[in-house]
């Protein structure tokens, strides 16, 4: 028996088969109207609606996007920079990164590194400067990007 997605954040329950088919038709195309979905999954728009509104009352859904290409919009690399804080610097850098318009993704990790952020940048030439407004706070080792056999995705729905 599967649990109403109302529970989800108090008993760590699954999705019934209509909710995963939400999820799944949204996360292909997160303009589709509440007729368009109530159509696929066999439910009346209203039905739809509220499905979707516990969704996101329990946090299961938290937002509806647009995916951009970076490419069309001039950007040619993609960088990957580990970044080690030099002592006292951590939360001068954190800061910085948060203010950098070319970090699109950032991840504050455990290991010899505290930060992995992923920069898009229109051609190489960008990426000293960038790289020389946290060289005084700290250590850094950049990777291009070659390609992403992978692309950021959803997780499994349950």
């Amino acid at each position: 028996m599967a649990v109403s997605a109302r529970n989800l954040k108090s008993r760590n329950s699954v999705l019934d088969e209509i909710d995963q088919a939400l999820i799944a038709l949204l996360s292909d195309n997160a303009r589709l109207s509440h007729a368009e979905l109530a159509r696929s999954v066999g439910l009346s728009p209203p039905s739809v609606a509220e499905r979707l509104r516990r969704l996101e009352e329990d946090g299961v859904v938290s937002a509806y996007t647009v995916e951009l290409d970076p490419k069309a919009l001039g950007y040619t690399l993609t960088a990957i920079v580990r970044i080690r804080p030099l002592p006292g610097q951590l939360h001068h850098v954190e800061k910085l990164l948060i203010e950098s318009p070319e970090v699109i993704e950032c991840d504050k990790v455990t290991g010899d590194d505290c930060f992995v952020a992923r920069y898009l940048l229109r051609s190489i030439d960008e990426l000293d400067p960038i790289l020389e407004r946290i060289a005084q706070r700290a250590q850094t080792s950049t990777s291009i990007v070659k390609a992403s056999p992978v692309k950021r995705r959803l997780p499994p729905v349950p």
